[in-house]
């Protein structure tokens, strides 16, 4: 028997489809609680990838995240550790966020320390989010995905966790002040997740640092499962929980690869822009087409919408339509490698 939750993303099928064996915990009543958050956060944390990846040469495709779907994402390049990272922190936030707000009987705010000097002038009080509960039934349910006993499950267990710890390292502390006349002489204050685009900010500068492993990529053998796990364990001594970690370089996403869900870089759009704009976004371009040995052009479109309008009482709005030429640009292949193909397709003459 399989339970499966299905999500969508920007129209393709994703992510958080959990294919188990029965269970005890995957047919419980927590599972039938929780999963409706389970699917909420995992696609928050691949619009996060999207947005994160939106103008680089791999932008967290559909056809990758398809690969996770029933295979685990078997492949650990940097960009995968960043989808389970990224994954696992959307389910953890969006649990802790619903358990705050008293969406489940089980659980709600922190209170655990409530009336507790926290520092100099302050005390803990309010409502602190959840985080404890949320990390726990993330873990049941996201890292319940990964059985395997080679590096790459280790590897896809320790990016769940770096995911998890990034939602942590992002909380704040809020106050708010009491005291006669508003003079704050007291202030209860309490821990609150960030906006989910901070966790994403602090996960792509992990990705920017993740560690190459060089361990053994091969299943483990019967016989010899304690070895291998010595090994893997040895393997991440010098490796921070917080970090990001893979096993195999990425493969060249300027090029269209099939097998591996790559689409390559050809017809993508791109920017251009003045300063005001990201250095990220400015320089797309030379990043999606000049680097992959392609060309960027240029088009135009027309584009019509509402403008100028107007209130008439009582009780309309009255607009007008307007034409606006928009210019967007794209990577296309250069002249001379297109006719160079056409010329290798062409069938030779008997």
């Amino acid at each position: 028997m399989a339970v499966s939750i299905p999500t969508n993303v920007s129209g393709g099928g994703i992510y958080m489809t959990i294919w188990r064996s029965a269970s005890s915990f995957f047919l419980s009543k927590a599972f039938l609680t929780y999963a409706s958050s389970v699917q909420m956060g995992a696609q928050s944390g691949i619009k996060e990838c999207k947005h994160q990846f939106a103008w680089e040469k791999w932008n967290c495709p559909e056809s990758t995240l398809q690969l996770s779907t029933l295979n685990g994402l078997r492949i650990a390049t940097k960009e995968t550790s960043f989808v389970h990272a990224i994954s696992a922190a959307g389910v953890m936030y969006t649990l802790t966020k619903n358990c705050s707000m008293g969406d489940f009987d089980s659980c709600g705010c922190d209170d655990t320390r409530i009336g507790q000097t926290g520092g100099r002038g302050w005390i803990w009080g309010g409502c602190s989010d959840n985080i404890a509960f949320g990390e726990k039934i993330s873990r049941q349910f996201v890292d319940a995905l990964e059985d395997g006993q080679d590096s790459r499950a280790a590897v896809n267990l320790h990016n769940n966790e770096a995911g998890r710890l990034a939602v942590k390292a992002t909380m704040r502390r809020v106050c708010k002040c009491h005291g006669v006349s508003g003079s704050c002489s007291i202030q209860t204050c309490w821990m609150q997740l960030a906006e989910f685009r901070e966790v994403g900010n602090y996960l792509r500068m992990k990705h920017r640092n993740a560690r190459k492993l060089e361990v053994d990529k091969k299943p483990v053998r019967a016989g010899n499962s304690a070895g291998s796990r010595t090994t893997i364990a040895h393997a991440f001594r010098s490796i921070a929980k917080t970090e990001l970690v893979y096993l195999e370089d990425s493969p060249n996403y300027c090029m269209k690869n099939q097998s591996l869900g790559v689409q390559g870089t050809e017809g993508r759009e791109c920017l251009k822009g003045d300063r005001t704009m990201p250095q990220w976004k400015r320089r797309s371009c030379r990043r999606l087409c000049h680097e992959c040995g392609l060309r960027v052009v240029e088009r135009r479109t027309e584009v019509v919408s509402s403008c100028n309008c107007k209130f008439h009482w009582c009780c309309t709005v009255k607009c007008e339509r307007c034409t606006q030429i928009v210019t967007k640009y794209y990577c296309s292949r250069k002249d001379g490698a297109r006719k160079q193909q056409n010329k290798t397709k062409r069938k030779p003459r008997h």
